[in-house]
């Protein structure tokens, strides 16, 4: 029976790309969220939609239904005085406040003297990625649930982690 949007799914996964496992949850906390919310990446959602609890199954995402395709354009040189304090190095990874005011991550591509340049892709974009995947639950959300849009199992605890674990979006 296929999962429907406004379900709470449970997952535990191992992401490959090629032979390197860039993301794992396995042996830790499951992945939870809600389906058809776009609380992970396209591909792997529409991967997942007619397994059954239990069954474990391989998802190939290509880069269009990940993290998109690499755009060579998606950098921009900054004076290096910007980055005073930090120990720069080649593919290092940023983060900073774009213009929207929301956490933008960047990538050290290349340093020079007076300036370096910062490649705004995702890290994992322009890759396909196979994701090894059990479906641990899938459930109807509560109406709370259903309001908010956060899984029982992410909402915030005094400890100000959301559990989620992943960073698979």
């Amino acid at each position: 029976m296929a999962i429907e949007a406004n379900q709470i799914v449970s997952i535990e996964y191992e992401v490959r790309d090629g032979e390197t496992i860039v993301d794992s949850n396995v042996g830790g906390a499951p992945l939870v969220f809600m389906f058809g919310k776009g609380q992970i990446i396209s591909g792997l959602e529409d991967g997942i939609a007619n397994m059954a609890i239990g069954e474990k199954a391989d998802v190939l995402v290509q880069p269009a239904n990940a993290y998109g395709e690499l755009d060579e354009s998606a950098t921009q040189e900054v004076p290096k005085d910007q980055f005073s304090g930090i120990d720069l190095e080649l593919g290092m990874t940023l983060y900073g406040q774009g213009e929207d005011g929301a956490t933008v991550q960047v990538t050290v591509k290349e340093i020079g003297e007076e300036s370096i340049v910062i490649d705004f892709n995702h890290p994992l974009a322009g890759k396909a990625l196979m994701f090894s995947v059990t479906l641990n639950n899938v459930r109807d959300a509560s109406a709370e649930e259903a309001m908010t849009g956060i899984p029982s199992e992410n909402k915030q605890e005094e400890s100000g982690s959301c559990g989620t674990g992943c960073g698979c979006h």
